[in-house]
């Protein structure tokens, strides 16, 4: 199916949790409707992370061009605003081609940023997240927690103390500009038209299959050399604080390389650092307006019925 370029056409992001079978059903929606996927996931944009981050091999993409997926170098820290904006242009480039634009990948904050643009923030001081990433190392993310409860309270409380990446960014913010986060925030520019248009299919498989899923996958990760993939990147130069090795999996096997902890530990760890990610990936979109939901797993062919039905029905305007 081709779409008519006279139709306004809506942007299908399908989100969800890790291990939830996006990027199969991503793929079958883009072949039944002539669309092209933009990856959606903040460590899918790294090269050369590749174990940990069930990228999608290119053999079984089916022909199906993706975009924004494995083109970041390792050492840069991307951002919320930079994928935003580079998706708006993709997004322009598929359309152009009388093609449907999905956006598919389970990070929330990437997809908030091209339906609720940011304010101009300050660039990153990376001495600054030095300071601040030794602390956390030292002393954990809940102090972090702590620190921006008394500087921006407000901010504070809408983060979840787990939710290490953001806390820290709003503390980053707080010092660099000497003003909360919170109130710099409400300065947001209008959504973009391709912004506004995007409408949101969201994954919610059966809790239980999905932890089990994702602790035989954390495994897996392991003896398929997870280890080894970050002593490589430690010793191309890649900073063990980078946003890249941040990601989970890589955070904790940087821990045990660096003697903080066993590797039975890092294991078991990442385990439960993935299942409580996939947790706070379910709270963000059920919070999201205007989500529809479809219980089950993407590589389901009925689930995948379910939803090329609603789809299709969404593109014809019902």
């Amino acid at each position: 199916m081709t779409l008519s370029s006279q139709t306004p056409r809506p942007v299908i992001a399908l989100v969800g949790p890790t291990a939830s079978g996006k990027s199969a059903l991503g793929i079958e929606l883009a072949l039944r409707f002539s669309g092209e996927i933009i990856n959606c996931d903040s460590v899918q944009v790294y090269r050369e992370i590749e174990i940990a981050t069930a990228k999608i091999p290119f053999h079984e993409r089916r022909g199906v061009p993706h975009h924004l997926l494995d083109f970041v170098p390792p050492k840069v820290n991307y951002t919320a605003g930079q994928w935003a904006r580079a998706t708006k242009q993709v997004i322009a480039e598929i359309e152009a081609r009388g093609r449907l634009a999905l956006i598919v990948g389970g990070t929330g904050f990437y997809l908030r940023a091209l339906r609720q643009p940011f304010f101009p923030s300050p660039p990153t001081d990376e001495a600054l997240r030095r300071r601040l990433t030794v602390v956390r190392e030292r002393r954990g993310a809940e102090h972090l927690h702590k620190l921006l409860r008394r500087l921006d309270p407000n901010s504070a409380a809408r983060l979840h103390v787990r939710d290490w990446s953001r806390v820290q960014r709003a503390l980053e913010v707080r010092l660099q500009t000497g003003r909360p986060l919170s109130a710099q925030q409400p300065a947001r520019a209008a959504a973009s038209p391709s912004g506004a248009r995007v409408y949101i299919v969201a994954l919610a498989p059966p809790r239980p299959e999905l932890y089990a899923r994702i602790n035989d996958r954390a495994e897996d990760h392991f003896r398929a050399g997870l280890v080894e993939e970050v002593q490589q990147l430690l010793a191309k130069g890649v900073p063990a604080t980078s946003n890249a090795l941040g990601a989970h999996g890589y955070r904790r096997v940087v821990e045990f390389l660096s003697g903080a902890r066993d590797l039975a530990s890092a294991i078991e760890q990442t385990k439960l650092d993935v299942r409580h990610y996939a947790k706070r990936q379910l709270t963000w979109f059920r919070r999201e307006p205007n989500v529809h939901w479809f219980e089950g797993f993407g590589d389901d062919p009925q689930v995948q019925r379910r939803v090329i039905a609603h789809v299709a029905a969404v593109i014809r305007g019902e």
